[in-house]
C-alpha cells in the first residue's frame, strides 16, 4: 500500500512541478560549471547503495563527505547553492528515487555511503529494512543538527510507530518546517 501511494503521490508531484523543476535546473546550469544534477551514493533498504540525485548546490570540486564534515562548507556553495539548500528545491530530483522504488516519500533519510558510524546503528537497530525516505521523523525533529545517535533513535522510533498516520503527520511537519526553513544547514 506505500508503494502504490508513493508512486501516485510522486507522478502528481513530478507533474505539478515540472516547470519549477525546468526552472531550478536551468538556475543551476546558468550559475556554476559541471552537471545540473549530482548523483551521490547513498544506502538503501538493506545497506544496499543506490545512486541518489540532487540538483547541484556544491561546487564540482568539493569532496564527497557529509556536509557537517566539511571545515567550512559555504566556500563549497555555488552562486544559488545556500537558496536551493534552504529552500529545500534540492531535494526534487529525488522524485526520481521515489519513482523508482530506491527511496519512500517518508522513511529515515538514506545514508552516505562512507558514513559507517551511522550505517551500523541503524542495523544494530533494525532501521536498515526501512526504505529510506525524502523526509523522515529525525528530519522534523532536528534535521541536519541532530547527533548521529539521536537520529537512529528517532529512525528506530520511526520503525516501531510507522504508519499511514504517522506518515502524514511527517510529511505535514515537513511542510512547515521547510517553509520555515528550520533546521537547514547552508
Amino acid at each position: 500500500m506505500k508503494r502504490l501511494s508513493d508512486l501516485v503521490l510522486a507522478l502528481v508531484a513530478t507533474i505539478f512541478l515540472a516547470i519549477p523543476i525546468l526552472c531550478v535546473a536551468l538556475a543551476v546550469r546558468l550559475t556554476s560549471r559541471g552537471a545540473i544534477l549530482y548523483w551521490s551514493d547513498r544506502v538503501g533498504r538493506d545497506n544496499v547503495v543506490f545512486k541518489m540525485p540532487k540538483f547541484r548546490s556544491m561546487r564540482i570540486d568539493t569532496p564527497a563527505v557529509a556536509t557537517h564534515l566539511l571545515q567550512n562548507p559555504n566556500q563549497y556553495l555555488t552562486p544559488i547553492g545556500s537558496f536551493l539548500r534552504k529552500s529545500s528545491l534540492d531535494e526534487l530530483p529525488q522524485l526520481w528515487s521515489i519513482l523508482k522504488g530506491d527511496m519512500s516519500f517518508v522513511g529515515p533519510r538514506p545514508a552516505l555511503f562512507n558514513q559507517h558510524d551511522l550505517i551500523s546503528l541503524r542495523t544494530k537497530q533494525g532501521v536498515h529494512v526501512l526504505v529510506p525516505g525524502l523526509t523522515g521523523w529525525a528530519q522534523v525533529n532536528g534535521r541536519d543538527e541532530l547527533p548521529i545517535p539521536q537520529k537512529v533513535e528517532l529512525d528506530a522510533e520511526y520503525l516501531v510507530r510507522r504508519s499511514l498516520r504517522f506518515d502524514l503527520k511527517i510529511m505535514w511537519m515537513t511542510a512547515l518546517k521547510v517553509l520555515a526553513r528550520d533546521g537547514v544547514s547552508h
